[in-house]
């Protein structure tokens, strides 16, 4: 049976290194979809939710016939992805890991200053960008906090993960 683990939170506070980590982590029995890959690299569209929506539900649904693990990370607003999430919910028959990476801003901030990204955008865009504590309210989801280090954080998941399969 293939899991989906999802990764959200705010820019800069972990999610794509943990994915990263974690499709090393499960190698080839893992699959990655990354949501600013797919907006800015594969459809470079902005806002159009429904196209995004679609083609995020068709990359999982394919992951989850050919992979054990399905990874999906990004900030995915939990107002906006909600209908996503929960077509999502219902493919993967409850069998989601959730997480939310609950940074402060200011640790955003300073994590932001050693990306690559800090070059394109900086704090004005990030503090527009800022949901403070959006979970999902159709899904639960696990906390990871600013003290777990990224291998902390890639084993936690993996035992979660592996815990309950």
């Amino acid at each position: 049976m293939s899991r989906l683990i999802i990764l959200r939170g705010n820019s800069a506070c972990g999610k794509t290194t943990t994915a990263i980590g974690l499709k090393k982590s499960y190698g080839e029995d893992a699959m990655l979809i990354s949501l600013d890959y797919i907006k800015n690299t594969m459809l470079t569209v902005k806002n159009n939710r429904f196209i995004l929506n679609e083609l995020l539900f068709q990359l999982a649904a394919f992951g989850k016939k050919y992979c054990k693990v399905v990874i999906i990370e990004g900030i995915f607003n939990s107002k906006k992805y909600f209908d996503l999430f929960q077509k999502l919910n219902l493919l993967f028959k409850d069998n989601v890991y959730a997480f939310y990476f609950d940074i402060p801003f200011e640790e955003t901030l300073l994590r932001h200053k050693n990306r690559l990204e800090s070059k394109e955008f900086g704090e004005i865009e990030m503090r527009k960008w800022w949901h403070d504590k959006d979970l999902l309210k159709n899904i639960p989801e696990m906390i990871i906090e600013k003290d777990m280090t990224i291998d902390e954080t890639i084993d936690f998941i993996c035992n979660v993960v592996n815990e309950n399969k």
